[in-house]
């Protein structure tokens, strides 16, 4: 009885994540068709009106139904300084993951929202307002793109398999050099390569079986990564630190692939360290 009371809870966490992400959604597909309003986090960095109205619309649906819960968001983040995770349930947001994307009216943006219990993500929703996908997912229930079961591929090889990775935010000449041999390198020993500007929806791809092998160095923060890494998780993929050791929420470093792959690739990006 406690196990299906435990559930009930993790549904409703769910369910009011998701009421959330398709609200901030809305904003999202309406400011997407309009003029922008852009400034500069760094060189390259951008935050625009619509993610701080998102954020804003995010935190305060959830509060409203979860107001002992704590928050973490990239936007009140970069204005107050990181907020140190606990074992308190907390959501961690991302209101619009894919700014440069969503500036220059490329369709791969998205609402990230992840619960962490634990400090361990248990609830996941990941949501495209402009193609109108929601992938989602709670910890041992499994991974849903609109509602559908999904899985990761089941490419065995790493030369048939399509690779996602993104250049970041830094444009020093040892980041950019740095970046641009582990690319060139990973060139020689898989398909193809595609960087959509959006880990939170890499991770998905390698949830639904779009992409086979997913890494960034240096993304963000955990408002990238809380939600995508339980829906690869929850849809049979490994989430990893790129070295091989156990993935760090806090870390700024992931992968991502099947688990049949998993080994070769941490082997070819130890051999790129």
């Amino acid at each position: 009885m406690a196990e299906n009371g435990h559930l009930q809870l993790l549904e409703k966490f769910l369910a009011v994540a998701v009421d959330a992400a398709k609200r901030a959604g809305e904003i999202i597909r309406k400011g997407f068709y309009q003029i922008k309003h852009v400034e500069h986090k760094g060189q390259v960095d951008l935050v625009t009106e619509t993610d701080k109205e998102c954020e804003v619309l995010i935190f305060n649906h959830l509060k409203q139904h979860f107001p002992n819960h704590k928050f973490i968001g990239e936007e009140t983040t970069a204005a107050c300084g990181i907020t140190e995770l606990t074992d308190e349930p907390t959501w961690i947001v991302d209101p619009l993951d894919g700014t440069t994307n969503f500036v220059h009216g490329f369709p791969f943006v998205c609402v990230s929202i992840g619960l962490t219990i634990g400090k361990i993500p248990t609830v996941g929703v990941v949501y495209n307002p402009i193609i109108d996908e929601l992938f989602s997912g709670i910890r041992g229930k499994g991974a849903f793109l609109n509602g559908i079961p999904i899985k990761v591929s089941s490419q065995a090889e790493l030369v048939k398999s399509l690779l996602a990775t993104e250049v970041g935010t830094k444009r020093d000449k040892f980041t950019v050099d740095a970046t641009t041999n582990r690319i060139n390198s990973l060139l020689f020993k898989v398909r193809s390569l595609r960087m959509s500007g959006s880990c939170a929806l890499n991770l998905c791809g390698i949830a639904c079986g779009r992409l086979d092998l997913f890494y960034e160095l240096g993304f963000g923060g955990p408002w990238d990564v809380a939600a995508g890494v339980l829906i690869v998780e929850e849809a049979g993929g490994r989430v990893f630190d790129p070295s091989g050791k156990d993935f760090d929420i806090t870390a700024q470093r992931v992968a991502a692939s099947n688990p049949i792959l998993k080994d070769a690739f941490i082997e070819s990006l130890r051999q790129l360290e």
